[in-house]
């Protein structure tokens, strides 16, 4: 590693973190504007807003849109170079051009993997606690109000209730049925269960069993009895961006219980497990766009190419939402949907670096 790619990195990971420090401040300021009535009206200590909330927001804010601030920082910091003539020194030194893209690309690793261990191990738990605070100051509570639901919670075992009640975590008539190669084979019905977290079970009262034999069947009845039921009441309190509290097993663990109780929004689960790794990988591709974009010297200067820059890194945005809405529509697949803008902005970056200056 020589003088120049130290110069480099240098440049792009002061850049980034400054670029960074930046927009977040003023994202802060904003948010805390918007905020500050909910804050005041709820009594919010001045200790959790600071340490539960912000702290914990500025990290998921700032990978949220760390690819952008790659790709500004790139354009912001390439463009000066090449208004300064640097650009021209270091390719008539003899540096190709391909070689004077090794920094970058070591910088953007750094930045990919950073952001890879951000979103998928360290900002989960971050949320959690910034979600707690959300619900606690910020948010009305959450109550459960769907009805007649039915869920496949093991293969061939399904639950029905006409109502679930949130606050004493009661589920209303109750009915348990089990099916052994399409057959039933048993049939619980129950007034009402009710979730002991003592036991981490549901107590089942009022209750009659069902059982379908080779000659005849079986009727079994009783006061109570306790079961698992292979679900808490948890998760009929979580709402659909908790998942973001979820570190990468956490949620493929969860993507699989949902699978087996049969939920209709696997494709948003999937469309954010994919993100963590397609978001970070984006890295590459935006910094090939923006040195090709910005190491040529052109008469409109530095504002022209970060014009040209922030309408391509906004339209990549703008397209990734795009494609994950066809996909949680069912229109498209959800690996698909996250990788097609890759894909796509991937071909622009290769047309790009062709006709940079070499």
């Amino acid at each position: 590693m020589k003088k120049l790619d130290l110069y480099i990195i240098k440049k792009f990971i002061g850049t980034y973190f400054y670029a960074i420090l930046l927009i977040v401040g003023i994202a802060v300021i904003f948010d805390l504007s918007e905020k500050l009535d909910d804050f005041m009206e709820k009594g919010a200590p001045l200790y959790d807003i600071i340490f539960k909330y912000y702290l914990n927001f500025i990290p998921y804010f700032a990978n949220l849109f760390s690819s952008l601030f790659v790709f500004i920082s790139v354009i912001f910091f390439t463009s000066k170079m090449a208004y300064n003539t640097e650009i021209i020194a270091i390719l008539s030194s003899g540096v190709s051009f391909k070689r004077m893209l090794f920094p970058y690309f070591i910088s953007a690793t750094i930045i990919a993997i950073f952001s890879f261990a951000l979103s998928s191990f360290i900002i989960p738990p971050a949320n959690a606690v910034r979600l707690d605070f959300e619900n606690k100051y910020v948010k009305k509570p959450y109550v459960f109000s769907e009805r007649n639901i039915h869920r496949q919670v093991r293969p061939g075992m399904f639950i029905y209730m006409r109502s679930f009640n949130s606050y004493n975590n009661i589920a209303y008539n109750l009915s348990i049925e089990k099916f052994e190669n399409g057959e039933l084979k048993s049939k619980l019905i129950s007034d009402y269960a009710q979730w002991d977290s003592l036991k981490q079970k549901w107590a089942i009262k009022n209750y009659y069993i069902r059982t379908y034999l080779d000659r005849g069947e079986k009727i079994t009845r009783g006061q109570e009895t306790d079961s698992t039921l292979y679900i808490k009441p948890a998760d009929f309190k979580r709402r659909l961006n908790d998942v973001v509290a979820m570190n990468l097993f956490e949620l493929n663990r969860y993507i699989a219980e949902q699978r087996l109780q049969g939920a209709d929004n696997i494709e948003s689960l999937l469309i954010e497990k994919y993100s963590r790794i397609a978001y970070p990988f984006s890295v590459f591709i935006l910094t090939l766009i923006g040195v090709s974009l910005s190491s040529r010297k052109v008469r409109g200067g530095i504002g022209l190419h970060i014009g040209l820059g922030l309408a391509l890194s906004f339209s990549y945005i703008l397209f990734m939402r795009f494609s994950t809405m066809f996909s949680v529509g069912g229109q498209m697949s959800p690996l698909l949907a996250v990788w097609i803008p890759n894909i796509i902005y991937a071909g622009i970056a290769i047309g790009l670096y062709r006709l940079a200056p070499k």
